[in-house]
């Protein structure tokens, strides 16, 4: 058999083996990712379904609450208009009450017999119905009648009031109604108003969850059933109440709230949903039911009711996918199989032809010659072999070349890097791990007045001795690999002046990845300081001149206090020590806001020092109450006792602060409200909160506060924010913004506490 022949049969039954392979892989990996796929689309379908039912369920609290206080309101409107004795209070006169006060009906109800009863109704069905089967609405009744308040778990409760959830009517088991009852002490029974709560029910149907299930379900032809299980009742007695003679079920002990229970397994059901809300996790198990085979996936919602939702899928669908594409699979299989056994036959003799040319060159090179070439068109082994034999003739010249190459592209980079080291405006500073200088550039004179040579080999003397310590620290996470980006700090010039400077520090490692030295490169920001500090003092004078009206009118106040006294005692001739009793307080009051308004206008040197933030705080809120008194605002603090002190500038963060309070008052300035300013810890941070009750700022305006000269006030400059912004951020804090147009804007602001 010819070298030809067995080529093509080897590369026959190599492809008979992979498309083999390929085929099986294809089948199981599509059979695995259709499974995935489904159980991703029941989870999603089971989070679509938590996200309904939450939304559903806090619609129906609301509604139930909206509805239990209007009861509340109507049984105190009937508590004015009833008799305190309820043998005063006819059954007419509750049904003439019920149709005034817009409620279905009302009932009286009072302890007799062991009991407690309907002795009044304007439904006469009510009369006479007792309660101590109720379970915890008995509970109830008597918490409501001995302490005049209701404390057990379900229901409603409110001041003298408890509403129970919805539920069928005893008295009429057809109808679902809701409940409220009162009781204050001044009658002698409880006001029961209550009305049909049908809404209720027609609004899971039609909108809340079935309605979404329904929907799911005529989407996705695949899915048999959607169910929810309710852990708490499901797989246990039933619990069902005799209403009327009929077996009613409680629609708050339904082991089934929503969906429709198919396919049921009671069984393998009640292990599967405890176990999915035990663990918490997705549990799917295939099942064979009534002849048909089915995936069923049980999902736990982490919602305010742990319930379990069941996904049944049809895995007949999937079978059948799968079946159609194995058959195509293996018919195009069959056909490149006949292909390639023909083109394999005329494809092996082509390829040994290119071995006599590499035999008839490699005797040439064996005589030593080497001027001819080996043509070469295929780029498989052969080709590659010959391309290997002609690069043997040629191999020196080509490294030779390849080495000049090097040399000048080496050359070129050296002479690039030395002229960009040497004409950058940021000074660059190479140090070893100890700190001695290896290289500096002529920008490093220039910024620092030390010429270059004169600081290799040591370390230079341009950290402030109060500084060293974190410059340390920088060099030693610098040391472990990390790097250190636009970090802001003060370096010393050879005159000893300070300069402020951002710095980039980053480690230099050799050819082992290993960090031999440290690159600092420095760019001398001082007069951006200056032009900070310039537009920050301009932002506090315009915060004061604001503030004056307010300042003016708060020093009138005891001012005019003063000029009475005065005048009595010209009147007089003398005062009592009483009225310098009251004259001295008003005195030290105008000394205050003087003083304050002093501190806060006068320009400031910058110093750190601990404060206590809730003093700075309340020495704020004293001098900012008269503006808040004239737009008609009043603060309302909340301060933490276990806020420790921060390292800060004071007079820096109280330009902040009434920079955050000032907007506020200017929000507030046409409805006047309430501001709320808390102060907390949460640990490494305190936690300054300002809320305001003003018009809010919209969404799209949010993420551009602090941008410069970005303001939507008609007198404002856009400056304050930004200056706040780079304040706290001097101060390694974080400032951030919320707000709801309509409701009010809140202003958290983080500083690091001192450890």
């Amino acid at each position: 058999m010819s070298i030809k022949v067995k080529l093509s049969l080897l590369i026959s039954l190599i492809a008979t083996i992979i498309l083999a392979l390929n085929i099986s892989i294809y089948y199981y990996s599509s059979k695995n990712e259709m499974e995935n796929s489904l159980r991703q689309e029941m989870l999603t379908i089971a989070k679509q379904i938590g996200t309904n039912l939450d939304a559903a369920e806090k619609s129906m609290r609301l509604m139930e609450s909206i509805i239990g206080e209007k009861l509340r309101t109507v049984a105190i409107s009937a508590q004015s208009a009833l008799d305190p004795r309820i043998e005063n209070v006819g059954n007419e006169q509750l049904a003439e009450l019920s149709r005034k006060l817009g409620v279905d009906h009302i009932s009286l109800w009072k302890r007799g017999d062991g009991d407690i009863k309907v002795f009044r109704s304007s439904d006469p069905m009510e009369l006479n119905m007792g309660s101590k089967t109720m379970d915890y609405w008995y509970r109830a009744f008597n918490q409501l009648l001995d302490d005049r308040q209701v404390t057990i778990e379900q229901g409603q409760k409110l001041d003298h009031y408890w509403s129970g959830p919805y539920q069928y009517a005893s008295s009429d088991p057809d109808r679902v109604h809701k409940w409220g009852y009162y009781y204050d002490g001044t009658t002698d029974y409880i006001i029961n108003p209550y009305v049909n709560a049908q809404v209720f029910l027609d609004y899971e149907n039609k909108i809340g969850t079935n309605a979404l299930i329904r929907s799911v379900m005529s989407g996705n032809e695949g899915i048999l059933a959607i169910t929810g299980f309710d852990p708490k009742f499901f797989g246990k007695p039933e619990i069902v109440k005799l209403k009327k003679g009929r077996p009613v079920r409680n629609l708050d002990v339904r082991d089934v709230p929503f969906g429709i229970y198919a396919y049921a397994d009671k069984e393998q059901d009640v292990e599967f949903v405890l176990r999915a809300a035990g663990t918490g996790e997705v549990s799917t198990a295939r099942f064979k039911i009534d002849g048909k085979e089915v995936i069923k996936s049980f999902i736990p919602l982490q919602n305010e009711k742990h319930y379990v939702v069941s996904v049944i899928f049809d895995y007949g669908s999937i079978k059948e996918a799968l079946n159609r594409q194995l058959f195509l699979l293996m018919f195009i299989s069959a056909g490149l199989l006949v292909l390639v056994w023909t083109t394999s036959y005329f494809i092996s003799g082509a390829m040994i032809r290119p071995l006599r040319h590499i035999v008839d060159y490699v005797n040439e090179i064996a005589v030593g010659r080497f001027g001819r070439k080996i043509e070469t068109r295929a780029r498989d082994e052969l080709g590659t072999l010959s391309l290997r034999v002609n690069a043997m003739a040629d191999n020196l010249q080509t490294y030779m070349g390849k080495l000049q190459d090097s040399a000048e592209e080496l050359r070129s980079t050296k002479e690039y890097l030395e002229s960009f080291v040497n004409h950058t405006s940021d000074a660059i500073l190479v140090t070893d791990l100890q700190g001695a200088v290896k290289q500096a550039n002529q920008a490093f004179g220039a910024i620092y007045g030390w010429n270059p040579e004169d600081v290799l080999g040591r370390e230079p003397s341009i950290i402030p001795d109060e500084l060293k310590p974190e410059n340390e620290a920088i060099r030693v996470r610098v040391a472990t690999g990390e790097s250190v980006t636009g970090f802001e700090t003060v370096r010393l010039a050879r005159d000893g002046s300070r300069i402020d400077v951002s710095i980039t520090v980053s480690p230099i490692r050799n050819d082992r990845g290993e960090v031999v030295a440290i690159a600092e490169i420095s760019r001398n920001i001082t007069a951006r300081k200056q032009t900070e500090e310039v537009i920050r003092r301009t932002e506090k004078l315009s915060v004061i001149g604001q503030l004056a009206a307010g300042v003016a009118h708060e020093i009138r106040n005891p001012l005019t206090t003063l000029r009475g006294f005065v005048q009595l005692g010209q009147k007089q001739g003398s005062l009592s020590n009483a009225y310098l009793d009251i004259m001295l307080p008003e005195l030290e009051r105008i000394n205050m806001i003087v003083s304050e308004f002093l501190v806060l206008s006068k320009p400031q040197i910058s110093q750190f020092r601990p404060t206590e933030l809730s003093e700075l705080l309340c020495d704020l809120i004293s001098l900012l109450e008269p503006q808040a008194s004239l737009v008609n605002v009043h603060f309302r603090t909340s301060f933490a006792d276990n806020v420790p002190p921060i390292v800060c500038d004071g007079n820096q963060l109280k330009q902040v602060f009434m920079n955050v309070i000032k907007n506020s008052l200017e929000a507030m300035e046409e409805n006047g409200g309430e501001i709320a300013i808390d102060l907390s810890c949460d640990g490494a941070n305190a936690v300054i909160r300002v809320a305001d009750q003003g018009r809010g700022i919209a969404k799209e305006h949010l993420t551009r506060l602090g941008e410069p000269f970005f303001t939507s006030k008609a007198s404002g400059n856009g400056l304050g924010l930004m200056v706040s912004q780079r304040i706290i951020a001097n101060h390694k804090g974080k400032m951030s913004f919320s707000s709801k147009p309509g409701i009010g804007t809140c202003v958290e602001i983080r500083l690091p506490v001192i450890a």
